[in-house]
């Protein structure tokens, strides 16, 4: 059985019997202690002037706190990493993942997730940060609502059914998601495409949802990547993405599009947008984006760690493949 401290009930109750000159084993007896505990509280605790309970209770409380290992945020080094990552907007998860990866020599940079959520919400000096940690997800659109409110009316729609199976197996590189994100009262959009296997992100802004300026847009974002990286396009059914036609051609890639009212078939994409809101929240109007400032956004995601990437970036997981496949080719 595992020790259990006195309490100050206990202490008190000790002061009292021990003021009444009564033993050490009737003490005991009349707190269910071990003798033994009694007798080494008394010996620690008892001044010259006797035995205080609201003393002893205080003095208990100092050696606990001296002998309360070392918190490792005190590591300044570690401190200053912790503040930085989660200002911009890492999730204490990716924060301890990577820190192994970066910090391989250095075992003083390294913490729990769990150790960093409670230093945040309980040391006063990082409650600034709770602004910066992940809110919980808002409801889910109700059906109905938006682009796909009148299912599908694109021509020569390809439906995700027909989609190869390497694709949902996420067994190669190359295979994008797409979507459109969109400000407040429609005033300017973001179309966002996401790579599937690397978790890359594309994005860029558009002014309207005409099928002709997202094509574009679409086109500028993926048109300097290799060919190797450009395989499929999985979109939703939304009409701006009608002119998929010219897409496949320019690029050129495979379209696809999802089954109406099942953005988890683009889970990946979905919850990319999900993080693109953090920093644009929901309420924010895209009028006067610039495409400069949602660059940032771009790079800031490309270089955050990914728990499912075994906390490497999208850029460093591109910039391997890439890598690889010169090596293959004997570049």
């Amino acid at each position: 059985m595992s020790y259990v401290h006195l309490t100050p009930t206990e202490r008190g109750q000790i002061q009292a019997l021990h003021q009444e000159r009564k033993s050490l084993s009737h003490i005991a007896d009349r707190l269910g202690r071990h003798v033994s505990t009694i007798s080494r509280e008394l010996r620690r605790n008892a001044t010259k002037r006797g035995y205080d309970a609201q003393q002893a209770q205080g003095q208990y409380h100092q050696r606990r706190e001296a002998c309360r290992p070392a918190k490792r945020l005190e590591y300044q080094p570690l401190w200053k990493y912790l503040i930085r990552k989660v200002v911009r907007g890492w999730t204490p998860e990716e924060v301890a993942g990577r820190l192994p990866i970066q910090y391989p020599d250095d075992p003083q940079m390294r913490i729990s997730h769990e150790t960093i959520y409670q230093a945040i919400y309980s040391d006063r000096r990082l409650h600034f940060l709770i602004k910066f940690l992940a809110q919980s997800r808002p409801k889910r659109r109700k059906r109905g609502q938006g682009k796909s409110r009148r299912g599908p009316t694109i021509p020569n729609r390809v439906g995700i059914e027909e989609r190869p199976q390497v694709v949902e197996e996420r067994g190669r590189y190359g295979d994008w998601e797409g979507d459109t994100v969109v400000g407040a009262h429609q005033q300017g959009f973001l179309v966002t495409l996401v790579e599937r296997r690397s978790r890359m992100l594309q994005s860029q802004v558009v002014q309207t949802k005409q099928a002709d300026e997202v094509a574009q847009a679409v086109i500028d974002a993926l048109e300097e990547f290799p060919t190797s990286w450009v395989r499929t396009i999985t979109f939703d059914n939304g009409t701006e993405f009608a002119r998929h036609e010219d897409m496949a051609q320019v690029l050129p890639v495979d379209i696809y599009f999802a089954a109406p009212y099942s953005s988890y078939q683009r889970g990946t994409n979905e919850n990319t947008n999900g993080l693109i809101r953090r920093y644009l929240p929901k309420g924010t109007s895209f009028s006067n984006l610039s495409q400069k400032k949602l660059n940032w956004i771009v790079h800031e995601l490309n270089n955050r760690p990914r728990k499912i990437l075994g906390y490497r970036t999208p850029n460093e997981v591109f910039k391997e493949q890439r890598e690889n496949h010169r090596v293959a080719l004997g570049a």
